[in-house]
């Protein structure tokens, strides 16, 4: 009995140190990933452990990371052991092109090789850098940039009889698309371009750094925008809300003055754009990156080299998507359709009819949940 107890824990002995000479091996240590992926089919980029009915990014991803050998498979059902966190938190279809997630992994031998063989083409680990012990990818972060591509016949006024195909932005309607987004710049009390936040909840109040519409292009015949805007963080839906808001203005169902109404206490009926063509583009670590970035030990949170991958998938992935699900199923057209009902005067009490009815035919497309509040 004694010899066999002896045996047990010599074989113990021998098991722990092979786990221990493999820790060895490959120690397990802090990094961020820097990802891109196309969202369509997704409900979005956050996991739902035991709702395998709405496939997320990090089903797809947290699969890869056990099969490659990154994480044991333990901590693909729990995430908190691997101090997994999303920088944002995208929703329902809408893309990423500069993600990132921090987490504790093996460093194994050509890591990021092995996680992409076990991942669809639509998603990409682009990059990996080492960081803090505590860094986390959400409350280090200090400024996401988003784009929003869009179909230019969008701004054409609601008198116009359009041809989506024949329709060329002119570049008086730019010059009004652009002062109306400068509009947003600064803090403001976004209230009325989210749910469920009241005029007085200080978290409603958001930094825009930068929005800008830039120049046209075509693509399949349809002739598209792209605006950019950086911002601290934005709300559910915010980003949707402020261009929609913006097309209403410039096709003249809503009045200027609309903008600057909305940042006060009363409820506003803001149109909500679809997800279709929202982009997580890059998040921004300055804070960090100053203080750690050039220590001696850590590398700044920069992808100058991988620039080159981030446009390379975009061009394969991300705008053939939109272009083509835009000429298929028309999200746009069938949205600017609905822009007629909205009353831009109302109080929130005969609002709550024309909610419904957005709600319907919107909530589908996906959104900009991507921020503190929505995860």
């Amino acid at each position: 009995e004694e010899n066999g107890h002896q045996n047990k824990k010599l074989k113990r002995g021998v098991d722990e140190q092979d786990a221990e000479d493999q820790n060895k091996k490959s120690p397990k240590r802090k990094i961020v990933l820097l990802m891109a992926y196309s969202g369509k089919g997704y409900h979005g980029m956050q996991r739902n452990v035991g709702s395998s009915q709405f496939k997320t990014i990090e089903d797809d991803l947290v699969s890869a990371l056990v099969q490659s050998g990154c994480i044991p498979e333990n901590h693909g059902e729990d995430m908190k052991k691997m101090s997994f966190q999303r920088c944002a938190r995208t929703d329902k279809g809408v893309s990423a092109a500069g993600q990132i997630v921090s987490l504790k992994v093996r460093l194994i031998d050509d890591i990021l090789e092995k996680i992409n063989n076990h991942l669809p083409s639509h998603i990409r680990i682009l990059g990996l850098k080492r960081v803090t012990g505590g860094f986390n990818s959400k409350n280090k972060c200090d400024a996401r940039t988003y784009s929003y591509m869009l179909p230019t016949f969008a701004f054409a006024h609601k008198d116009c009889d359009v041809q989506e195909e024949v329709y060329r932005l002119d570049k008086e309607t730019l010059e009004k698309v652009n002062k109306l987004l400068a509009c947003y710049k600064g803090t403001h009390n976004f209230h009325n371009f989210t749910s469920q936040k009241g005029p007085r909840d200080p978290s409603a109040k958001r930094y825009i750094m930068e929005i800008h519409c830039g120049e046209p292009f075509v693509r399949e015949n349809i002739e598209f925008a792209v605006i950019r805007v950086k911002g601290q963080s934005f709300m559910m839906h915010q980003i949707r809300k402020m261009i929609g808001l913006v097309i209403a203005v410039v096709k003249g169902y809503a009045a200027e003055s609309v903008i600057e109404r909305s940042w006060g206490e009363e409820k506003v009926d803001v149109p909500k754009a679809p997800g279709l063509g929202l982009v997580l583009e890059r998040v921004h670590f300055e804070k960090y990156n100053r203080r750690f970035g050039n220590d001696g030990l850590h590398e700044p949170l920069e992808w100058a080299e991988e620039e080159e991958k981030i446009a390379v998938f975009k061009e394969q992935y991300i705008y053939p998507t939109i272009i083509n699900t835009e000429r298929e199923e028309k999200s746009m057209a069938n949205w600017l359709n609905t822009l007629s009902i909205h009353d831009f005067n109302s109080s929130a009490a005969g609002m709550q009819t024309d909610n419904r009815n957005s709600k319907n035919s919107s909530d589908l497309d996906g959104s900009d949940g991507c921020d503190d509040d929505s995860d």
